[in-house]
């Protein structure tokens, strides 16, 4: 055989591999990238649980040591809202409104401006913060900024040129690793992040959301996030339920919402003229009342409220008042603007509106919990289907689908009349907002120029 022929077949060869090679190297950059925001998420949920006991074991130290979050909560919220502007800018709040408002915009810039790996870590780093001063924060939407910010990464990394595609995968495998609820992930990239069915952009959807929830599922194992619940309507009041924490429920998400979207453009123009200065007095007073609402309730209102609502679905009745406390304390913990998100304390103010109703109404209170989550959850976020799915995934009560989906639906309906904004779109147009007119800017500087 001539050296010339072997020669030409090595190298044919050679570019069949690079060539291949090249065309792999997105889908395994993609792949790392989907298996990161799994394992991180797991990392992330481990700390925000330390951060909770941490703070739990200092303000039960001693018999005055409940008094111990007037001085920290305040101080650390000032701390965490200082970083927040200064270090790790557009971090601030739950991050899902960040991640939507970065699909909005077309210039690579502006996207790392909102999400990139500086942001994930100040992340995650000052929601643990704010978990340790007792605010009442989860780190469900947090994990979604990380996961979107990981995946604009590996678009980069990897030439991908899917950017917008790549931040929806990114949520939902956010959403999907800090629930374990993989189901959910899918439907609420599609609902919420999107509000439109994207075939293409589905397709990495799902192929992220598998990888991150088998990372998840290594490091952590199989479990609902509520444990197993297995409740059904039996009786007429029963039903009555799925009316009361239907309607109920969807007016107070929609107050939440409504409120949130209304006190915060009112303290963004009261900030103006010393932004950080009276950013930082806000975080200080919103972490006293936090913090007196919170020794006024036993503790209960501070964190996430995981342990109260898990307590109220396995049938264990909370404070009538509990809901109202544990509301006002996650609404200040949102206006304060430290990093933190509301999914967490927002099921557990459902949990607790529906132990209250199950209470009043002599029902099952695990019945009436888990309709009480549906309905309000689904009031807050306007994304019915997203309620219904993330709740059955995370109690497994099958014998209720008909009845949460009922309470999903009303809870939507309801709140839909009482507030036209959806809280998450309406933060986000706050980030595209200020994206628009910091490039107006520079284009007006190069003009002059």
């Amino acid at each position: 055989m001539p050296a010339s022929y072997r020669n030409s077949k090595l190298l044919r060869r050679s570019r069949v591999f690079w060539g291949s090679f090249s065309l792999w190297r997105p889908r395994l950059v993609f792949w790392c990238g989907a298996l990161a925001i799994g394992v991180i998420s797991v990392g992330f949920a481990k700390l925000a649980d330390l951060a909770q006991r941490a703070f739990d074991a200092l303000t039960s130290s001693s018999e005055w040591a409940f008094l111990l979050p007037l001085i920290l909560t305040p101080s650390i919220f000032m701390l965490s809202a200082y970083l927040a502007a200064t270090l790790f800018p557009n971090s601030q709040g739950s991050g899902i409104p960040q991640a939507i408002a970065a699909r909005h915009l077309r210039e690579e810039v502006e996207r790392t401006k909102l999400l990139s790996l500086r942001i994930a870590f100040g992340k995650i780093v000052l929601t643990v913060l704010g978990l340790f001063s007792g605010a009442s924060i989860g780190r469900e939407g947090p994990t979604v900024q990380v996961g979107a910010s990981i995946m604009l990464a590996v678009a980069r990394f990897g030439g991908m040129a899917q950017a917008r595609g790549l931040i929806l995968a990114g949520s939902a495998a956010g959403i999907a690793a800090a629930f374990n609820t993989p189901l959910a992930g899918i439907v609420f990239a599609v609902e919420e992040m999107s509000r439109t069915y994207e075939a293409r952009a589905n397709g990495l959807v799902l192929t992220a959301v598998i990888l991150s929830g088998l990372a998840a599922l290594g490091l952590s194992g199989s479990y609902n996030y509520f444990g197993e619940a297995s409740v059904a309507p039996t009786q007429l009041r029963d039903w009555g339920l799925v009316l009361t924490c239907g309607i109920g429920g969807g007016a107070l998400g929609a107050a939440f919402s409504g409120f949130a979207l209304h006190f915060g453009q009112k303290i963004r123009r009261w900030a103006q003229p010393q932004p950080l200065r009276r950013m930082l007095m806000l975080a200080g007073i919103c972490g006293l009342a936090i913090a007196a609402i919170g020794i006024f309730s036993g503790g209960t209102t501070f964190g996430t409220g995981y342990e109260q609502a898990r307590g109220a679905v396995e049938g264990h009745a909370l404070p009538l008042l509990f809901f109202v406390e544990k509301l006002a304390a996650s609404f200040l913990s949102m206006l304060s603007g430290i990093p933190g998100g509301i999914f967490a304390p927002s099921l557990a103010v459902g949990a607790g509106f529906g132990s209250t109703v199950g209470s009043l109404l002599g029902t099952s209170i695990a019945l009436a919990a888990i309709l009480g989550m549906a309905g309000y959850f689904s009031g807050v976020v306007q994304a019915p289907m997203t309620a219904f799915v993330i709740i059955l995934e995370m109690t497994g009560d099958h014998q209720a689908v008909i009845p949460i989906m009922a309470v999903s639906m009303i809870g939507y309906v309801t709140s839909r009349i009482l507030s036209r904004e959806p809280l998450y779109h309406g933060l986000s147009r706050v980030f595209i907002a200020a994206a628009i007119r910091a490039r107006r800017r520079s284009d007006s500087d190069s003009d002059e120029k």
